[in-house]
């Protein structure tokens, strides 16, 4: 019995080579036309995965000939539609770079910018990505000014440019909570210095204004007047551009304290006075 179980193993381990399926089979052979339907009914059945190893194999069959830019671009299809990004981003790269006029080459860029977009990451993290898909995606609405894709790159234009913004407002905050305020104040003038449209223009503002009074009141007294003043420019650049903002009367109350401290606006006692 042992040498019977023993004679069968070595038969069943002598068939495994002829007994690969018919997938496997034609994945390795050189028929370039059976690997080209088989690819296609692979894509078409949605089996990406397998459709884009097939695409792969017969790059080199396919490589000179009319059919080489077609099976370029269904090997980074498959690989985006198996959500193979990296590679898909790759493939499509070398596609736009190989045939700058063939008809799949404008989606096939734009599939390259939505792979890029895809490998980004939110805002806390780095933001390298992030500028070079913001590049890329600018560069190709000036090479395609007329894509059917325009509202989907703008789209993702302000998404990614949204990130910045929120990682340029949260580094000012930082400084702000660690209570470093002239650093704080400089780096929120200089985020709307660099991007007067950040999307949290407002929050900035109000942050820069904090900073600002904040940083005179902890000053030495023969300072503060010099930096109540640029508190007094904040604060009324603030109110010049969002009066009716939620912030307008938390700031308001360190205006009117920081008129007393210039000597300029009337007692605390006289205020409360005029209110009852």
């Amino acid at each position: 019995m042992k040498k019977y179980i023993l004679l069968s193993g070595l038969i069943l381990l002598m068939l495994m080579p002829a007994c690969k399926s018919q997938y496997e089979a034609l994945l390795s052979s050189n028929d370039a036309d059976a690997k080209y339907q088989a690819a296609f009914d692979l894509f078409n059945a949605k089996k990406y995965g397998k459709a884009a190893s097939m695409f792969e194999s017969m790059m080199f069959l396919v490589n000179g000939t009319e059919r080489e830019d077609t099976v370029r671009y269904y090997w980074g299809l498959s690989n985006y539609r198996d959500k193979d990004y990296y590679t898909a981003e790759t493939n499509f790269a070398s596609f736009v770079e190989k045939f700058p006029v063939s008809p799949f080459t404008e989606e096939a860029a734009f599939l390259r910018l939505d792979c890029m977009f895809r490998a980004t990451y939110r805002w806390e993290l780095d933001q390298a990505p992030t500028k070079a898909c913001m590049q890329a995606i600018r560069e190709y609405l000036k090479e395609h000014p007329t894509t059917d894709y325009t509202e989907a790159c703008n789209l993702m234009l302000n998404d990614l440019q949204e990130r910045l913004d929120k990682k340029a407002l949260e580094e000012g905050k930082l400084y702000y909570r660690m209570e470093y305020y002239k650093s704080a104040h400089v780096d929120f003038k200089n985020i709307l210095k660099n991007n007067s449209e950040n999307v949290y223009r407002e929050e900035i503002l109000y942050y820069t204004a904090m900073s600002s009074y904040k940083y005179a009141q902890l000053s030495v007294e023969a300072k503060q007047r010099e930096r109540y003043l640029v508190f007094v420019d904040d604060y009324l650049a603030f109110i010049g551009e969002y009066p009716e903002s939620s912030f307008r009367s938390e700031l308001d109350v360190l205006y009117r304290r920081a008129q007393r401290a210039l000597g300029r606006g009337v007692s605390e006692e006289d205020e409360e006075g005029t209110k009852a």
